[in-house]
């Protein structure tokens, strides 16, 4: 049995990945190989419905140096890869998607930047393959825009594909928050950071598992982790239509004491009593995201169950106490 302890851990979250997962194994186990250092690679099984977690199994029982979570239901990948951290016990920690759009053959250029004395190695995409021009937009102007509406400097043009050093994951690993946007919360942690730039690949196989729906819900993760903008947005607008109600007060009465029909009728009164509250309503949804994240936090829940591991001891508690449970 190797009981090496790795100097290299690859986390890589996995929902119905079941065509890609032996290409995924080869390709990470030749980068790894020619690194030279001890690994491990932790699959992270968040809810998959179909044959992900025997492939996993068979892949854990071929080599011990794979490693497997399995949760007890999906998740969602940002908690895939944290419960990841969680596990992993390298001096470097890489988390790449399943997908293979994220070549594991970066990782060598990753772990050079890292012996250079860099904590926090980043992927740049200095290219996309295969994705369409409504994402490729989409994505191109959410990392401006968050840039410029936040605190913390988000490099653009990447995800979540990076190598980590133990101290920067100890770090993430204390930060216990629910709704949560990795690539913000490595960028806030700080350390010494650089970047990597490649050439992402099209999907290997299968679907995407990031619709519209779900990138929208992420992007508004994103900025209501790191910005309390919309929430300014919300009573800057209050004071504008405010102003703008004042001066149609005053203008209304002068038109009115000279004699002018401008005004007389309801069409007016109804329409400005709609838009006043669409708003109120629109005022109203942006506080209620901020108080259904409060009420997330509040609840102290964990933030995944495992139903089962390979290879792999519990992790010990989190710097923040929150330990993680398991089933």
């Amino acid at each position: 049995m190797n009981t090496l302890r790795p100097v290299l851990s690859v986390v890589a979250p996995v929902f119905n990945e079941e065509p890609i997962l032996p290409e995924l194994y080869r390709r990470l186990r030749e980068t790894l190989d020619a690194i030279g250092e001890p690994w491990e690679i932790i699959l992270v099984n968040d809810g998959s419905r179909d044959r992900s977690l025997d492939i996993m199994r068979e892949l854990h029982r071929q080599d011990e140096r794979v490693r497997v979570i399995s949760f007890s239901r999906n998740f969602g990948h940002q908690i895939a890869i944290t419960a990841g951290l969680d596990y992993a016990q390298g001096d470097a920690v890489v988390v790449i998607d399943a997908d293979l759009q994220d070549p594991p053959a970066v990782i060598a250029q990753m772990v050079a930047k890292w012996r250079e004395g860099y904590e926090v190695v980043y992927a740049v995409r200095a290219q996309r393959k295969g994705e369409s021009w409504f994402k490729l937009f989409t994505a191109h102007w959410f990392y401006r825009l968050i840039n410029r509406i936040t605190g913390v400097r988000i490099p653009v043009d990447t995800g979540d594909f990076r190598l980590m050093d133990r101290r920067a994951v100890e770090a993430m690993r204390s930060l216990r928050e629910h709704h949560r946007f990795m690539r913000g919360l490595s960028a806030w942690i700080g350390f010494r950071q650089a970047g990597v730039e490649y050439v992402r690949e099209e999907r290997y196989a299968g679907q995407t598992k990031y619709p519209f729906r779900k990138m929208l819900r992420f992007a508004l993760d994103g900025i209501t982790a790191f910005s309390y903008l919309p929430l300014q947005l919300a009573t800057y607008l209050g004071f504008v239509i405010a102003g703008l109600s004042l001066v149609g007060i005053v203008a209304t009465i002068i038109l009115r004491l000279s004699g002018s029909q401008a005004f007389y009728g309801q069409a007016s009164t109804l329409v400005m009593v709609m838009f006043l509250g669409g708003i109120q309503l629109i005022s109203l949804g942006i506080i209620g995201e901020y108080l259904g994240r409060i009420y997330d936090e509040v609840k102290r829940r964990p933030l995944y169950l495992v139903q089962e591991t390979l290879g792999l001891e519990a992790p010990t508690p989190s710097p923040a106490g929150n330990a993680v449970r398991s089933g």
